[in-house]
């Protein structure tokens, strides 16, 4: 179940299906880089606002599944206007910045980015832009990008597959007159 906090800003309620702290896994494949499995952590935030605060990071998975070396981070901020015109802004750690422009889906929980402008630092890796999908699917959040370079056409290159993180705090607070023993709870 969504639910929607009571100082979250009107216009974002068509993107509360974000908010919260997500976590999972995924696959980074791109010519010339290293094919690998990698970790994320994903969070939206809001501050009541017009928009929310993003923030990613990835790492590369070894063959266990632990964390090996850090992959790709990012931030940036998403609004959304009357139309369900969705606009991003994206920093990365390697250099780059994005303007993202695209649109909810009409009745499902489903977001189309493009980038429409990217700015490189001068030691940023080569990249011209991209494309993503997220999509809210059985109360997972799952996403794929698409992106290309001067010597590689745009093509798939991470998806990943994410849960919803919930702190245990979150749910201890809904609940009242907890026996003090713990015990008494399942009698």
């Amino acid at each position: 179940m969504i639910e929607i906090p009571s100082d979250l800003h009107p216009e974002l309620v068509p993107l509360v299906f974000l908010l919260g702290r997500w976590e999972g896994a995924g696959v980074f494949d791109f010519p010339g880089d290293e094919k690998c499995n990698f970790g994320q952590e994903v969070s939206f935030t809001h501050d009541g606002r017009p928009f929310l605060e993003y923030v990613s990071k990835t790492w590369v998975l070894d063959g266990e599944g632990k964390k090996v070396r850090p992959l790709e981070n990012e931030s940036g901020f998403w609004r959304i206007d009357k139309d369900r015109k969705v606009e991003v802004t994206t920093t990365r750690d390697s250099g780059v910045v994005e303007i993202w422009y695209g649109e909810l889906a009409e009745g499902k929980p489903q977001i189309d980015l493009v980038t429409d402008a990217v700015a490189r630092i001068p030691s940023a890796p080569e990249y011209g832009g991209g494309k993503r999908l997220y999509g809210y699917v059985n109360s997972d959040l799952m996403w794929v990008g698409e992106k290309t370079t001067p010597g590689v056409p745009l093509r798939p290159y991470m998806s990943a597959h994410l849960k919803k993180v919930v702190d245990p705090r979150e749910w201890a607070k809904d609940l009242k007159d907890l026996p003090d023993d713990g015990i008494a709870f399942f009698r």
